[in-house]
């Protein structure tokens, strides 16, 4: 519930532009890591698993029917497990960075909020009347 608030206090204090600047860079950091995933982390993870690509992961639900020509008639039902694994992948890196990034800004602000604000120093003639009235206090 607390993530829910700071979430909440988020959307409602940026703008239009902050939000836009935001889509656009998430969107563009989504795409990178979409590349890590699919050029680095897979090729690396490959030999881990035996050799087996993770992209090539599938489930067929259903064969695809081929007619006596050869000729597909009913394309096959495939679940492509790997690929969704990859975006899974991909998904949670990019929304651990962006709450990492949302807390960072959130902390700033905070922070911001709780800087004690500086009392101005009062007026000289003022300080003079009080150091005046605790020299009369002092001698009554």
């Amino acid at each position: 519930m607390f993530m829910f608030n700071e979430f909440k206090e988020f959307a409602m204090k940026g703008n239009l532009v902050d939000m836009a600047v935001g889509f656009v860079m998430g969107g563009a950091f989504a795409t990178v890591v979409t590349a890590f995933i699919q050029g680095v982390f897979l090729p690396i993870l490959a030999p881990v698993m035996g050799g087996v690509d993770l992209a090539s992961i599938a489930y067929t639900v259903s064969p695809a029917e081929i007619g006596a020509d050869g000729e597909v008639i009913k394309e096959a039902a495939v679940i492509e497990l790997g690929n969704f694994i990859a975006a899974l992948i991909s998904f949670i890196i990019v929304a651990f960075v962006m709450f990492l990034i949302i807390k960072g800004m959130n902390r700033m602000i905070a922070k911001k909020e709780e800087a004690p604000e500086e009392v101005p120093a009062p007026p000289r003639q003022e300080v003079l009347l009080e150091e005046i009235r605790n020299l009369l206090a002092k001698q009554s």
